[in-house]
């Protein structure tokens, strides 16, 4: 009972500091222009895809031997939502990657199988980038290192064959994104979860987005609601696509909700979200 209790206040702790810090930040402009607009329906059809199913189920077997992470030990991406990502990319086909957020690599891996299996086909060049503010590869606060895992993410990329794809930047994104003269097809928010980093980097992030580009955000609880019976809930990606509506910004955030396949503990659910220009 207490230990529920101190669990609840942490909680309404975690939902008042989320709003305190972006009350913090002036209103910033956004160029949605260039955002791919989604419908339900059509995010809908990418899970059910009969099509990308046979390509997953080519790569999944490599990817099992290569990416050896388990949910529950990493805190990192869960198996169903590592899945999810390699639809969207192979359903999209974007040629280039920003993530924010590498931690052990799970996701990292799966972004760079599904465009292998897109781009190899046609010798198409691709590349992803990703940021943390470690060096997840060779720093001493590695996360690989801290789990016992037996590959670093350049390692695992190295082993599948798309080593040469993938840049590893030490950097946090506010510091990268105003800087980059890069722009990408597709860019995956999954760092600093606080609601006014999210926010920040959402105004930025469309600033190097190509036409037609795509933005998924990580950790999105719709309503301030627990998705899972842990009750485990991140308050500022959702803080953040709230603000958004608040001052008319064309952008609508749509939860992808209820997938086809297991993710994390013995429910469909997720808390990937797409964010779609309105």
């Amino acid at each position: 009972m207490l230990g529920t209790v101190k669990k609840s206040l942490s909680q309404i702790s975690s939902k008042w500091r989320s709003k305190w810090q972006l009350q913090k930040v002036g209103r910033l402009e956004f160029q949605a222009e260039n955002l791919r607009k989604f419908t339900e329906a059509e995010l809908v059809s990418i899970f059910k895809s009969e099509e990308i199913e046979r390509h997953w189920q080519l790569a999944k077997q490599r990817l099992q031997e290569v990416c050896r992470i388990e949910d529950l030990t990493t805190d990192g991406v869960n198996t169903g939502d590592r899945r999810a990502i390699w639809y969207l990319v192979h359903a999209l086909r974007p040629k280039s990657i920003l993530e924010c957020g590498t931690h052990v690599g799970a996701s990292t891996i799966h972004l760079a199988s599904a465009m292998k299996s897109v781009h190899d086909a046609t010798q198409e060049p691709w590349k992803i980038t990703t940021l943390d503010i470690y060096d997840v590869n060779d720093g001493p606060e590695s996360y690989w290192k801290k789990y016992g895992l037996a590959l670093s993410p350049r390692q695992m990329m190295a082993e599948y064959g798309c080593e040469s794809h993938v840049e590893f930047l030490p950097e946090p994104s506010l510091s990268y994104l105003p800087r980059c003269q890069d722009r990408f097809d597709f860019i995956f928010l999954d760092g600093d979860h606080t609601s006014s980093t999210v926010y920040r980097e959402i105004q930025i992030a469309l600033q190097r987005l190509n036409k037609n580009g795509v933005i998924l955000l990580h950790d999105f609880f719709p309503d301030h609601r627990p998705l899972w019976k842990n009750g485990s809930m991140v308050y500022g990606p959702y803080e953040a696509a709230k603000r958004l509506k608040s001052e008319s910004v064309p952008i609508r955030v749509i939860p992808l909700g209820k997938l086809p396949w297991e993710t994390k503990l013995n429910s469909h659910l997720t808390s990937l979200a797409i964010a779609s220009h309105a």
